[in-house]
C-alpha cells in the first residue's frame, strides 16, 4: 500500500535526522533542544514502523492506525523542526509549533489505543 511505503520512508528520514541531531547535540554547546528533537524523531520513527507492522498483521483498525502513524510523523516533524530552527536560526517555525507537535504525537498514541480497540477480531 502506498501510504505504508510513504510512512516507512518518512520513518527512515526521521531516524537519519534523529541520529544527525544526536551527533550535533553531543558536539555542540548548549544543545539541549537538539537532544530533545533527536529523541522525539528516533522514538517516533520506531513507533511508525511498529504501527505499520501492527497494521499489516490486522491488529489495528486500518484507518485509525494510519491516522496514528501520520500523526507521529507530523507531530515529530513539527516538534523537532521547531526546536532545531530555534537552535540554529534563533526563531520558531511558527508560534506554538513545538507544543502543537507534542499534542499531535499524544493524539497519535491515543489513536493507536483506539485502533487496537476498534480492530476486527
Amino acid at each position: 500500500m502506498l501510504a505504508y511505503r510513504l510512512l516507512i520512508g518518512l520513518a527512515g528520514l526521521m531516524g537519519a535526522a534523529g541520529v544527525a541531531l544526536a551527533a550535533a547535540a553531543a558536539h555542540g554547546a548548549d544543545a539541549n533542544r537538539l537532544a530533545s528533537a533527536s529523541t522525539m524523531l528516533l522514538f517516533h520513527a520506531t513507533a511508525i514502523l511498529a504501527t505499520i507492522a501492527l497494521l499489516t498483521r490486522g491488529l489495528l483498525h486500518g484507518g485509525i492506525g494510519l491516522v496514528a502513524a501520520f500523526g507521529f510523523a507530523i507531530g515529530a516533524a513539527l516538534f523537532a523542526g521547531d526546536l532545531t530552527l530555534r537552535q540554529y536560526a534563533g526563531h520558531t517555525l511558527f508560534p506554538m509549533a513545538a507544543p502543537t507537535g507534542g499534542t499531535v504525537m499524544i493524539l497519535g498514541w491515543l489513536a493507536v489505543s483506539a485502533a487496537a480497540v476498534a480492530a476486527k477480531r
